[in-house]
């Protein structure tokens, strides 16, 4: 081997030494990363199946001795006052999340297309004053949407919560959909028209079946925010029938005594229909946050 051909090798092995360096650097930070997300979610499971005294050891057991799962059997056990609160709070977050979901998307679909194949007067000011409401903490508009909501009868009823969920999840919702339509090519739609299709039938049968990872996204995401909130259930709902499951597992909390392994049973329960929905329509939701980084 010559001077320079041996020189050129060491530099393509210093090179790929620096390549595998970065790329094993990655690995790491990504596996650290993973037990740092996942590290709660394991320690709420473990909690969940130990017994009361020991839930409160210290130093804590990594494991329990012995394993029970008491806790989720008097969470779903109908027959005492523990499961009927939890399933009743589970029925009402699920009606309250569902709703809101529904109510989202068929709001936020036609919306959305006005101002992506529309023009009309305003047109520009309307689609960013909707996004007006998350410039801010929605903490602020608690007390003026409790006026609100009890001035119309609404207070104590799931109604209000839909209402108030909607307010927040219009915007984002309309702003996703709105990036959608824009990168599905309008001749699609003339195409369908000039085959003899209304503008109904064109959105409804070229439109929409392009536009689902999207509907899809939109409504992973008004779901999950609705299912989690916790501060606008607190302040509209007082009647122990009407609670949402993030409010009703404070009663998990009393003055002298906290049931852990039932409060992280019951968070974990809690966690669970997020992520099945999550995990079966991951794939419309990763397609729909890169969808709009490709022009087409």
């Amino acid at each position: 081997m010559s001077a320079i051909a041996e020189i050129a090798h060491r530099g393509h092995a210093r090179r790929r030494l620096r390549i595998d360096g970065w790329r094993w650097g990655g690995r790491i930070f990504l596996v650290f990363m993973l037990l740092y997300t996942a590290l709660p979610m394991v320690w709420m499971l473990i909690t969940s199946i130990k017994s009361g005294f020991a839930a409160m050891q210290f130093p804590p057991q990594w494991w329990p001795d012995q394993p029970t799962l008491a806790s989720y059997q008097k969470l779903l056990d109908p027959q005492n006052s523990v499961g009927q609160d939890f399933l009743r709070f589970f029925w009402n977050s699920l009606f309250v999340s569902t709703t809101t979901t529904i109510l989202s998307v068929i709001v936020a679909v036609p919306a959305a297309y006005a101002f992506s194949r529309f023009t009309f007067p305003g047109r520009n000011f309307l689609f960013f004053a909707v996004l007006l409401r998350n410039m801010f903490p929605a903490v602020i508009f608690l007390v003026p949407l409790f006026i609100l909501m009890r001035a119309i009868g609404l207070v104590n009823t799931h109604g209000s919560l839909v209402l108030t969920y909607l307010t927040f999840g219009l915007p984002l919702a309309i702003w996703l959909l709105k990036g959608f339509y824009d990168n599905i090519p309008v001749q699609l739609e003339q195409a369908a028209r000039i085959d003899g299709a209304t503008r109904f039938q064109a959105f409804f049968l070229i439109v929409m079946p392009l536009s689902a990872p999207g509907i899809i996204a939109t409504a992973i995401y008004s779901f999950i925010g609705a299912w989690n909130e916790y501060i606008y259930a607190y302040t509209f709902l007082s009647k122990n029938e009407q609670l949402t499951l993030p409010v009703g597992i404070q009663r998990f909390f009393s003055e002298n005594t906290t049931d852990f392994p039932g409060l992280m049973a019951a968070s974990f329960m809690m966690s669970v229909p997020v992520v099945v929905l999550f995990l079966v329509l991951q794939r419309y939701f990763v397609r729909a946050l890169t969808e709009g980084a490709v022009k087409h």
